[in-house]
């Protein structure tokens, strides 16, 4: 039996806009997937738009967030090493993976949402028939991509992701550069959303989409299933 390959990708933006604090990504959306497919005896690379350490953003690093997933990571020398030196993502080929994760954070609003290796490696995957799944601000890297016939990837399909809700409850509605919400639903996604901070995760086809951190792991496990059906 073939081992599954899937492709984590990680932002490399660290300024949470103009307030002078930082952001990342969030470790339990990467931790709990990374452990849930590696568990599972898939090999996962991990990948950012600039290579190298990616940072990680201070709030997912404080005691009220952590999780089992989080506590395992921080343990994990060999994990934090592999961390340590992601792959620039010019370097990716989508053709060596059978999927690709993006965990969240603020950090990909700003960067892998416009990014253009990200958006081409999002593309072929998903029209060459390969799942693409994305949590929380990360279901952002959708919003400039395509399907084969030129119509938003998004449109008329399920989607979720970090709602108006739970930005507003933690205060950055004025920060972020858009509300994920409302640009999947200009795009023609068919936004919807479960209790915030509760687990909500959807598949539609090849993609899947996560609200919140706590999703994320949930995600994972919706892909896996996917990625064992084909």
């Amino acid at each position: 039996m073939n081992v599954l390959k899937i492709l984590i990708v990680l932002t490399s933006h660290s300024q949470l806009g103009d307030t002078g604090h930082k952001t990342g990504f969030w470790v339990e959306e990467f931790a709990a997937p990374y452990y849930a497919l590696a568990d599972a005896g898939v090999e996962v690379t991990i990948a950012s738009p600039l290579g190298g350490q990616p940072p990680i953003d201070p709030k997912s690093e404080a005691p009220e967030s952590q999780t089992d997933a989080t506590r395992r990571f921080f343990g994990d020398k060999d994990l934090q090493q592999k961390l340590a030196n992601t792959i620039p993502l010019s370097q990716v080929n989508a053709a060596d993976y059978d999927a690709v994760f993006y965990p969240g954070g603020h950090g990909p609003l700003w960067d892998l949402t416009n990014d253009k290796n990200s958006i081409a490696l999002i593309e072929q995957f998903y029209n060459n028939g390969k799942p693409v799944a994305a949590v929380c601000h990360a279901p952002a890297v959708l919003l400039h991509t395509k399907k084969a016939n030129g119509e938003p990837l998004v449109k008329g399909l399920k989607v979720t992701g970090f709602s108006n809700t739970e930005e507003e409850a933690v205060q950055l509605t004025k920060v972020v550069p858009f509300l994920l919400e409302d640009e999947l639903k200009k795009n023609g996604g068919a936004y919807s959303k479960g209790p915030d901070w509760g687990s909500y995760v959807l598949q539609d086809g090849l993609l899947i989409t996560g609200q919140n951190p706590a999703s994320s792991e949930e995600a994972a496990k919706l892909l896996l299933e996917l990625l064992n059906k084909k």
